[in-house]
């Protein structure tokens, strides 16, 4: 009994042993983490601060940038709702990405933060010449409406053509009709030459 009993507890002290290891391996893989979480954070805070002049000049109306650095596993600097920078893997890279519909985008790779921070001035800048381009005196209704009255003009000559070409396929049919007659004419006088001749011949006194 009391060996048994020894056995238990052995194996008890082992099992809490193991947990404590296993506790211990988390706790460092979360110190990793979280090292390195830190460090992609402050890297793109200090990206966050090189750009904030950019950030600030972004007229007031325009509500679709964000301009955020994300929490998380992976902290993200959001330009918009469709790209961000983050760090790469070695946590010296800046990466500016895009989502698109065919996949996602590199727009911009450097360890230098200026490269990358004048990749996503450019961003911004080409997003805020496309909005004012759309908001510019309704471009496409206009030139929709030009193209409609351009049609509508366009209508009665092309009845007219339409009229004249019946007209000539009319002509064109009648000739050719009667050049197939007059061709049928002509073999029938060849092939029937001879009894022509006959009788030609036959009414002569």
């Amino acid at each position: 009994m009391k060996e048994a009993g020894e056995k238990t507890i052995d194996q008890s002290n082992k099992l809490s042993d193991a947990i404590r290891d296993v506790k211990n391996a988390f706790a460092d893989r979360d110190d990793v983490v979280v090292d390195m979480r830190e460090a992609h954070r402050m890297r793109l805070d200090l990206l966050a601060a090189e750009l904030a002049p950019v950030f600030a000049d972004v007229p007031a109306d325009m509500d679709n940038f964000d301009f955020v650095v994300s929490s998380g596993l992976q902290p993200r600097l959001w330009i918009d709702a469709v790209s961000h920078v983050a760090m790469g893997r070695d946590r010296r890279t800046y990466r500016f990405l895009k989502d698109t519909r065919i996949g996602r985008m590199v727009l911009a790779e450097s360890t230098e933060m200026k490269a990358v921070a004048d990749s996503v001035t450019r961003y911004v800048a080409e997003r805020i010449v496309e909005r004012q381009r759309m908001m510019e005196g309704g471009v496409e209704p206009a030139v929709a409406g030009m193209k409609r009255a351009d049609v509508a003009e366009a209508e009665p000559p092309l009845r007219a053509a339409t009229s004249g070409n019946g007209w000539a396929t009319f002509l064109s049919g009648l000739g050719l009709i009667a050049a197939g007659a007059l061709v049928g004419l002509v073999v029938s006088v060849v092939l029937l030459w001879d009894r022509l001749v006959g009788m030609i011949v036959s009414l002569r006194p």
